[in-house]
């Protein structure tokens, strides 16, 4: 069985608008003022990162989106 390789992206609010989506373990960062413009964004650079025959070209990309919480103590 063929392995199906995937790249998980960080994808965090920021305070003053938008979306940006980090991937781990790769040197991939794109931003966007929406989640569906950002779905496109980070589609994008992930085909500009990797050329279309490298074999470590991901299958899927996974967007985990990252919530910070504060408590008071």
């Amino acid at each position: 069985m063929k392995e199906v390789r995937e790249i998980i992206f960080l994808v965090r609010e920021e305070p003053e608008g938008g979306y940006v989506a980090e991937a781990v373990g790769v040197p991939i960062v794109t931003q966007a003022d929406s989640v569906e413009e950002l779905r496109g964004m980070v589609r994008d650079a992930v085909r500009c990162h990797y050329d279309e025959n490298d074999p470590e070209r991901p299958r899927l990309i996974r967007l985990h989106f990252v919530r910070d919480e504060v408590l008071a103590a």
